[in-house]
């Protein structure tokens, strides 16, 4: 959401604020909004399990990547054309880039 958008919904509800007071709220709270949220968030399990399943998309084969963590909670997928070693680098690079954990 934009800071206008968020200076228009103001507006709506008769609140006239300024675009640079919106940017300022923003600019002041952000951080520990985002650090709630954060903290907030159920942390997957230690143990992850790499899946992969072929599947044909538009009669083209295809890799299905998928990382599931102990309790069975999907973390993430990933869909390629090219099954190799370079597809599930991309994947767990990607997976310890969101989640902090090796």
């Amino acid at each position: 959401m934009s800071l206008g958008n968020v200076e228009d919904l103001l507006a709506e509800l008769t609140i006239v604020v300024s675009y640079e007071t919106v940017r300022t709220w923003i600019a002041k709270f952000d951080a520990c909004y985002a650090g709630t949220i954060r903290r907030d968030r159920a942390t997957p399990s230690y143990k992850r399990h790499p899946d992969e399943v072929a599947t044909a998309i538009r009669e083209k084969k295809h890799w299905l990547w998928r990382t599931v963590d102990s309790s069975g909670k999907v973390l993430d997928i990933l869909v390629q054309s090219r099954r190799d070693k370079t597809a599930a680098d991309r994947l767990f690079h990607k997976l310890i880039k969101q989640y902090d954990l090796p």
